[in-house]
C-alpha cells in the first residue's frame, strides 16, 4: 500500500469511497455515477449498513473503469473495520491489478485520524493470507493499492501508523501459522533478530549454557524433553535514553510445539499446538510496531521458546522443581507447561534488565476459551492505574480484554503441601494460572493476558478468515504509546 497524490488519481481506473451514516462521502463520486448512486439510495435496494457496497462499471477510452462505494457508518472503530474489509472483498472479487481509495474529503470526517488509521489497517489485515505451502496458489489481492489525500501531515503519520500496525499483526500471524516443524524455538529466535535488525532494536539470542547460566530451572524443565533446543529471547528498544531507567517490559510465551508432556493432550487438541507460541508472536510484532513508529518509550521484551515434548528424560507428573524466584513447584501437570517457562523469564526481566511494568502475553488456559471465549482476552492484574491504561489501549483497537478478580482464597488455592506451589489447579484455571504467575512478580505493577482463545480461529473472526489472528499485538502497541 502506498500514499499518492491528488493529482494522479485523474488517471485511475479503479476507485473506493467511503460514505458516512450523514451523507459525507470521501472524494469526489465521478459525474457519470452519481444519479445511478443517488437513485440506488433512494431505491428499497439501498442499506446503510456498514460494509454495504455499491459497485458501477463503465467504459471510458476503450478502458473498464469501476467505482465502488462503501458505507461507513458513523465512520467509528468498528464500522470502518467492515467497511475496510468490504474494500477488500470487492478488490478480490473484481482481481483488480491496481486501485485508489479516494480519501481526497476525509476532512469532513469528524474522526478523520481513526478512521484513515484504522481503515489502513483493516485492509492490510483482511487482505492477509497464509498459503505459502500451496503448490497452486490463486492470484493474490492486488498489491497496488493507493491511498489518495490531500497534502497533510496528520493524514500521512495515520496512514503510515495503520500500515505499520496492519504489517505487525500479520508478521506475529505468519509466525503462528507456519508449522511447528519449521517454526521451531531455533527459528523464532532467528524471526527476532530479523525483525530487530529491520525496525531498530537489539536482540540477544541465548543458547542453553547461557540459559543455565542465568538459573532458570522451571524453564529448562519443560525444554529438555526436545531435540530442537531452547531459545531465550531478549529484545531491547531505547526509545527515550533520557528516561532509561523507565522501562515497559513484555513477556511472551514461546511453545513452538505443546505435546502435552507425559500429561498427553487428546489428538484432535493438540492439532493447533503450533499456536502455542501467541505470545511471542505478539511480543515480536509489538517490538516491531513500536520500534517501527519510534514511540519515545524503551520496551524491553524476552521470550523463553521451546517445545514440551516426551523422552526419557523429560520431567514427570509428581515432580518437584525448583524456579528462578526461589520458589519450589508440584508438578500436577506437565501439561500447565507455558507457566513455567514464563515465570522464569518474568523474574529474569524484572531483577536482571530492570523493568518498571511488565505484561505477559500467553495462550495459557483452555479454561480460557470456556470462561470467555474466542473474542475476549482474559487478564488478571496487580495494578488498578496499570490495568486502566491496558483497558484504553483495548478501547482503541477493539480488541476486548476482560480483568478477573484475584481474591486470596483464589490464590490460597495454588499452594501446596509438599512444595510452596502447584502448577496446576482444576478450579478457575485461567485466573489459578495467572495467579501462579503472579507469585513471582513482586510489587512490580504487572499484567497477565491470556489469549488462548483470542489468538486463533478455525473461522472468520473480525478481520481474520482462519488461523491466527495476531491477537496482543495491536493492545501492547497502544498500551506502550500511552506511556510516551
Amino acid at each position: 500500500m502506498k500514499l499518492i497524490q491528488k493529482n494522479d488519481i485523474e488517471n485511475s481506473v479503479n476507485r473506493v469511497y467511503l460514505q458516512l451514516e450523514n451523507g459525507v462521502v470521501s472524494g469526489v463520486i465521478p459525474e457519470n455515477i452519481r444519479p445511478i448512486f443517488e437513485a440506488y439510495k433512494a431505491s428499497e435496494q439501498f442499506e446503510s449498513k456498514a460494509g454495504t457496497t455499491f459497485i458501477n462499471q463503465w467504459m471510458e477510452n476503450a478502458e473498464l473503469h469501476t467505482a465502488i462505494i462503501i458505507q461507513a457508518g458513523e465512520g467509528n472503530l468498528k464500522h470502518t473495520q467492515k467497511a475496510g474489509k468490504a474494500a477488500v472483498q470487492a478488490i478480490k472479487a473484481h482481481k483488480f491489478e491496481s486501485v485508489d481509495i479516494d480519501l481526497t474529503n476525509v476532512d469532513e470526517f469528524e474522526n478523520k485520524y481513526d478512521v484513515v488509521r484504522v481503515l489502513t489497517e483493516a485492509i492490510s489485515l483482511s487482505a492477509y493470507k497464509f498459503d505459502t505451502y500451496k503448490s497452486v496458489v490463486k492470484k493474490a489481492l492486488a498489491t497496488k493499492i493507493g491511498f489518495v489525500f490531500e497534502e497533510s501531515s496528520w493524514l500521512v503519520k495515520a496512514f503510515e501508523e495503520g500500515s505499520r500496525l496492519g504489517e505487525a499483526t500479520n508478521l506475529a500471524k505468519r509466525l503462528v501459522n507456519e508449522p511447528a516443524n519449521v517454526m521451531l524455538p531455533e527459528a523464532i529466535a532467528v524471526e527476532a533478530a530479523l525483525v530487530g535488525q529491520k525496525n531498530g532494536f537489539e536482540v540477544k539470542i541465548l543458547h542453553d549454557a547461557e540459559i543455565e547460566a542465568l538459573n532458570m530451572p522451571a524453564y529448562l524443565a519443560v525444554a529438555k524433553a526436545s531435540e530442537n533446543r531452547p531459545r531465550l529471547i531478549v529484545m531491547e528498544y531505547k526509545g527515550n535514553p533520557d528516561e532509561s531507567d523507565e522501562i515497559l517490559g513484555l513477556v511472551g510465551k514461546g511453545l513452538s510445539f505443546d505435546t502435552g508432556g507425559y500429561s498427553l493432550k487428546p489428538a484432535t487438541s493438540m492439532m493447533a499446538m503450533k499456536s502455542d507460541m501467541g505470545g511471542a508472536a505478539a511480543v515480536i510484532g509489538a517490538m516491531a510496531a513500536i520500534a517501527g513508529q519510534n514511540l519515545k518509550i524503551n520496551v524491553t521484551a524476552v521470550v523463553a521458546a521451546c517445545e514440551n515434548m516426551i523422552s526419557g528424560g523429560a520431567y514427570r507428573p509428581g515432580d518437584i522443581i525448583n524456579s528462578r524466584g526461589g520458589k519450589t513447584i508440584f508438578i500436577k501437570s506437565t501439561d500447565a507447561e507455558g507457566r513455567l517457562t514464563l515465570i522464569d523469564a518474568i523474574d529474569y526481566i524484572i531483577k536482571d534488565l530492570k523493568v518498571k511494568r511488565v505484561v505477559d502475553v500467553a495462550t495459557l488456559t483452555g479454561a480460557q476459551i470456556v470462561a470467555l471465549g474466542g473474542s475476549v482476552t482474559g487478564a488478571v492484574s496487580n495494578n488498578d492505574a496499570f490495568w486502566s491504561m491496558m483497558e484504553s489501549a483495548s478501547e482503541i483497537t477493539g480488541e476486548k480484554v476482560w480483568r478477573m478478580p484475584l481474591f486470596e482464597e483464589i490464590i490460597e488455592t495454588i499452594k501446596h503441601k509438599e512444595a510452596d506451589l502447584t502448577n496446576a489447579v482444576r478450579e478457575a484455571g485461567m485466573i489459578t494460572a495467572g495467579a501462579f504467575i503472579g507469585e513471582f512478580v513482586g510489587e512490580t505493577p504487572w499484567i497477565h493476558l491470556d489469549i488462548a482463545g483470542p489468538s486463533w480461529t478455525e473461522k472468520p473472526l473480525g478481520l481474520t478468515s482462519y488461523g491466527a489472528t495476531g491477537a496482543g499485538v495491536r493492545n501492547l502497541y497502544f498500551l506502550a504509546k500511552s506511556f510516551e
